[in-house]
């Protein structure tokens, strides 16, 4: 009872905003500020979400799946780039400037080209998500592993240790803020990548129930879909911010106190 004082306590200047936004928001829906086929309520879009949850439940359950499988391959490939660029400096001159061009490519313009190469299954959607969570995790966790204590990597030289010895007592666990850093924002992509290249082409997901209703013009439906995006990848978000909790708890003694 007490944590749940205190959590209401640090997050209510932003539960005060949250409910200002809603109430402003019903308001200009009942004085017919906006046309209610542009703008509807937030009770209808309650309504809607109500009366669509088992469809919403059932869609929600294959975009997570591909959000979770492509981040896990995300995060895989984000480790393996960033301790190899570490390791070897050559890589890390010839490939970084290419690693920072590829996140100028907006993700829209590949995932056509990735639904005409791999088809409509789930492939294209993890390829396209591992796209757009791999490059947070690289570069915090290459900047974390760079930024480790010079001192203390020449002291374990000197007593013998060997490049994984270092990487295991010395760069891993001081590239751990960034690594968590990179992951929560890798979290919130894994969502959003799943829904763009569900738009483009599937059987099931969040982002083709939105382009369903998008086209029947059911804008109630379509913020309803938008929150429960939101909440999951606030959710997602959550859940690093967890992990790191634990795997770090060292972190937040002063939080606590």
């Amino acid at each position: 009872m007490g944590k749940l004082k205190n959590m209401l306590k640090r997050n209510m200047p932003s539960i005060i905003a949250v409910v200002v936004l809603i109430l402003s928001w019903q308001f200009l829906c009942i004085a017919e500020v906006v046309p209610e086929f542009m703008l509807p309520s937030p009770t209808e879009v309650g309504h809607a979400f109500v009366s669509e949850l088992p469809l919403l439940y059932e869609n929600s359950l294959i975009t997570l799946k591909e959000a979770f499988i492509g981040l896990f391959f995300g995060l895989s490939v984000g480790f393996l780039v960033a301790v190899l660029m570490d390791s070897f400096d050559i890589l890390y001159k010839a490939f970084y400037p290419l690693l920072v061009i590829t996140q100028t490519i907006p993700s829209v313009a590949i995932a056509p080209l990735l639904v005409l190469w791999f088809g409509y299954e789930m492939t294209p959607k993890v390829i396209l998500i591992v796209l757009s969570t791999f490059f947070p995790v690289a570069v915090g966790l290459l900047d974390g592993f760079r930024s480790a204590d010079k001192d203390a990597i020449g002291l374990l030289r000197s007593m013998g240790a060997n490049q994984l010895q270092i990487f295991y007592h010395i760069k891993f666990p001081q590239a751990l803020p960034q690594l968590f850093s990179g992951l929560r924002i890798a979290a919130s992509y894994s969502v959003v990548g799943a829904v763009i290249s569900e738009w483009l082409g599937g059987f099931g997901g969040l982002g083709v129930y939105m382009t369903r209703v998008k086209k029947a013009f059911a804008f109630d439906k379509m913020f309803a879909v938008i929150f429960l995006i939101s909440a999951i990848s606030l959710g997602l978000m959550a859940l690093v911010e967890f992990a790191e909790k634990k795997c770090m708890p060292y972190r937040h003694l002063d939080k606590k106190e």
